[in-house]
């Protein structure tokens, strides 16, 4: 296999710093496994930023994503690490990551979590 899933998340420097813009991806194909059943959870994760000084590159993300793929969590704390993740590597103005779980048992679970830069420290 050419390529492996992988934590580290690569950024690149901000092309336009000094103007405030939104990113926005999203990521249809999330998998990670239930930590009680061990059956795969799908989601489709839209994250939105405004990036100060970095921007996450997409290949790296996209291999960050697939490393969860094969590990059990419970919804809100991925949701919550991969922001948590992304936050510590890219230290953007804002961000949020909305988690839309698929449904499962008959509930359909949507986790949504921000950040804002004068929030922490």
């Amino acid at each position: 296999m050419p390529t492996q899933p992988s934590k580290e998340l690569e950024t690149f420097p901000n092309p336009e710093p000094g103007r405030d813009y939104q990113i926005q991806m999203t990521c249809p194909e999330f998998t990670c496994l239930c930590p009680r059943t061990g059956q795969p959870d799908f989601a489709t994760l839209t994250l939105t930023y405004v990036p100060d000084r970095f921007c996450v590159e997409l290949k790296s993300l996209k291999l960050y994503l697939w490393s969860f793929r094969n590990e059990g969590h419970f919804h809100e704390a991925v949701t919550n690490r991969i922001l948590d993740d992304l936050v510590k590597a890219t230290q953007p103005r804002s961000m949020k990551i909305v988690a839309d779980f698929y449904v499962r048992g008959g509930i359909h679970t949507v986790i949504t979590a921000s950040y804002r830069a004068h929030e922490k420290g």
